[in-house]
């Protein structure tokens, strides 16, 4: 054999091994390809199913809320959605769908193109149900049932609605929306057309209140029939109801506050101090949550939403406003705490605090004044000598900024400055400056009187109502608080250990005592008198914090003195001084909750301030 019959022999062998790797390779990408068919891929298999079973989701009870008397605020009520499977749908007159169903073709079309979008709806199968239409009531679904045989594709999911019992609390207690696509990402749970928690506890006890989904596989015939359930329901699965709710919210006292805010801006907050349950949380304006119900709730949030009232926003944890006054008690504990003063330190005030040319302005009282009348009288100058002579005492701090870390530590303890951690979601932090602030804000260049407006509750100082009821629960506990909370049970849960646990802060006890004193003269003689009552003894303090406008009227207190069963925070935007408004709706808040109910005379003050409105022409 020549040398070129071998090459060509050779070559020959070579392309016998290439086609033969070539067919190999083409077989072991088909044998790759069909196991990610059988085992990797379900697509082939749920268009098998739909062929033969139909898989249903049965949707379980949303957990029912309660009041702290067990008066009942939300509950369900059945409702239904609209399925569509698109590969069935094909064919059907959809003007005489449209018909059935109250709609208008555009909608059909819109409505569809959404189903079909699987940027908004990322569960889309041609072979599986889509939510077409949600939430019609039992009248509407009777009349679509009697024809839903001539719309093939088509089928009807009975889940619930949520029904509110009264138009209170709506911030509390929220309401309950279709999930977008965050929500689907956030939780493998839901899928498109799901509901879910917008606000209120309905959202922080979402999972809580949602339960667990059950299942129905149905069988079917080639015309799509259903013949009943597969393996006679061996693989069903019961939806499991989700949990109910105890409010610790008291629902008589919660509407009163609503109407005694009507027309109105601000918010009143009550908590049980020995516990750290909200008993009341009223923020106005306010809104009716049977508004938010079923398919009327998108139109109703725009509404609500673009309205220059606000009605949306949950003042009582998300407004933040200068305190007023009603922070001047957390200075009186500071002082005592630190040395700054005694109980009998008396400082001069002439109407005002007037220093190195600086004048902060104060009404006519007695003077010098002591701890226990400068409380009673809201005395200012008071308070700003006793921030200036702190911020000075170089034995003490040996920097300004070192007073102001201290300064600012005490009203840390105390609550202010971060969240508190309410069971609610959209809670504000409020203000409390630190030195780092002032040393932006002035190059290092400050001192006690250029930041003296903190020790009276003005200046860069912002608190939320929430905040200021808990200074008065703290105060009514003489030095701890617990974290304010609107959920008192959860069915089968245990409490939880955030708001069962104290917090201390870091003044003593009998520095306490001395500034519940003087709160109770604020009340007896001073700018509490009106909340004063022989049934019980109250302890107040006034705030009148200063605006571009009117000023904002503030009332922090609690009562009894002893055994105290409820702190309250008042504040009205615009409202004036803090006996226009803030202290006879905190007296009347009051009485009703420790009595049960108001006395003739008090439901005649009451009536009179619900007919008192304020004018926001800023807001209008």
């Amino acid at each position: 054999m020549t040398s070129e019959e071998r090459k060509e022999v050779l070559r020959l062998e070579r392309r016998k091994y290439v086609i033969g790797a070539s067919a190999a390779l083409i077989i072991v990408i088909y044998l790759i390809r069909l196991l990610f068919l059988q085992l990797g891929s379900d697509d082939y298999q749920a268009k098998a199913d739909s062929n033969a079973l139909m898989k249903q989701v049965k949707f379980p009870a949303r957990g029912a809320i309660t009041d702290r008397h067990g008066r009942l605020l939300v509950y369900n009520q059945p409702a239904y959605d609209i399925m569509v499977v698109m590969k069935e749908q094909e064919g059907v007159d959809t003007l005489r769908l449209c018909e059935a169903l109250g709609i208008t073709p555009e909608w059909y079309s819109r409505r569809m193109d959404e189903v079909r979008d699987r940027r908004r709806n990322p569960g889309y199968s041609r072979n599986t149900q889509q939510l077409f239409m949600g939430q019609l009531s039992a009248e509407e679904f009777s009349r679509f049932q009697e024809k839903i045989f001539l719309f093939p594709g088509f089928y009807v999911q009975r889940r619930s609605i949520r029904q509110y019992t009264g138009p209170i609390a709506a911030h509390i207690l929220g309401d309950v929306g279709e999930v977008n696509p965050q929500d689907i990402e956030n939780d493998d749970y839901y899928r498109p057309g799901d509901y879910i928690g917008k606000l209120g506890v309905e959202r922080s006890y979402e999972k809580q209140l949602r339960g667990e989904k059950g299942v129905e596989i149905l069988l079917r015939d080639v015309q799509g029939r259903i013949k009943g359930h597969y393996r006679n329901g061996e693989y069903d699965r019961m939806p499991r109801p989700g949990k109910n709710l105890t409010l610790s919210i008291d629902s008589a006292l919660q509407a009163l506050g609503e109407r005694l805010m009507r027309g109105k801006l601000g918010s009143i907050v009550a908590i049980e101090p020995a516990t750290g349950e909200v008993l009341c949380m009223v923020s106005s304006p306010t809104y009716d949550p049977r508004d938010m119900v079923g398919r009327q709730r998108g139109q109703m949030h725009r509404r609500l939403n673009i309205d220059p009232m606000k009605p949306l926003l949950n003042r009582s944890i998300m407004g933040q406003y200068p305190p007023g006054s009603t922070f001047k008690t957390s200075q009186a504990l500071t002082f005592l705490q630190e040395g700054i003063f005694t109980p009998e330190t008396a400082m001069p005030c002439s109407r005002g605090f007037h220093f190195r040319g600086l004048t902060v302005g104060c009404h006519g009282h007695a003077s010098p004044s002591a701890l226990l009348p400068s409380i009673a009288t809201s005395c200012n100058a008071y308070f700003c000598w006793g921030l200036y002579y702190m911020f000075q005492n170089r034995k003490k701090y040996p920097t300004v900024q070192a007073a102001m870390t201290r300064w600012k530590d005490h009203m840390v303890a105390m609550g202010f400055g971060y969240p508190l951690g309410i069971d609610l979601p959209g809670e504000k932090r409020g203000m409390i400056p630190n030195a780092d602030y002032y040393d932006k804000a002035y190059r290092g260049s400050w001192n006690g009187l250029t930041v003296i407006s903190i020790s009276i509750g003005q200046g860069e100082v912002n608190l939320t109502p929430l905040q200021i009821a808990n200074l008065g629960a703290t105060i009514a506990n003489r030095g701890w608080y617990i974290t304010p909370h609107v959920v008192k049970a959860v069915q089968g849960e245990s409490p939880d250990t955030a708001y069962t646990t104290r917090h201390h802060t870091m003044v003593e006890r009998r520095h306490y005592e001395k500034v519940v004193e003087g709160m109770r003269r604020a009340v007896t003689g001073g700018t509490c008198r009106s909340a004063d009552t022989p049934m019980y003894e109250v302890c107040g303090k006034t705030g009148t914090a200063q605006n571009k406008g009117h000023d904002h009227s503030a009332f922090m207190g609690f009562a009894p003195k002893d055994n105290p069963q409820i702190a309250i925070a008042v504040y009205v935007e615009n409202g004036g001084w803090g006996a226009t408004f803030g202290v006879p709706i905190g007296a009347l808040m009051m009485e009703q909750y420790i009595n049960g109910e108001l006395s003739e005379t008090s439901l005649e003050k009451a009536r009179s301030i619900e007919e008192k409105t304020i004018n926001y022409p800023d807001i209008r």
